[in-house]
């Protein structure tokens, strides 16, 4: 029988930080699970992109918006706007950025394990 697990992301494994955002992320069940925290202004091409050597976002999301409003653009044009309450899939190759003056706050259950990283 598995045991349960419990952790908490105020306790995070690890941080991972960059200008505007920060993910902590805790290892359970098998996988990873992040709470992003991004803060106005902040857009990946800029303020990750830079520093994982990829134009585009490389990781597969599954996520939760607990507030703000974030917006995007997929590789082929695509366009896309969550807000606090959404549940989103997003899969590699798109750009994002937070809309407005408030901080986004997310759970990311699909794309920890590379989020911020540079392709392997």
């Amino acid at each position: 029988m598995e045991s349960m697990e419990l952790r908490n992301v105020g306790s995070p494994d690890e941080v991972r930080e960059f200008p505007l955002g920060r993910a902590d992320i805790v290892n359970i069940g098998g996988g990873k699970v992040a709470r992003l925290t991004l803060q106005p202004g902040w857009r990946w091409s800029e303020h990750v992109g830079p520093s994982v050597g990829t134009d585009l976002c490389q990781a597969p999301h599954f996520q939760y918006l607990i507030s703000g409003r974030i917006g995007g653009r997929m590789a082929d044009g695509t366009e896309f706007e969550a807000t606090a309450g959404d549940v989103n899939v997003m899969p590699p190759g798109h750009d994002a950025w937070v809309i407005g003056d408030e901080p986004v706050l997310a759970v990311d259950w699909g794309g920890a394990h590379v989020w911020g990283l540079p392709p392997e």
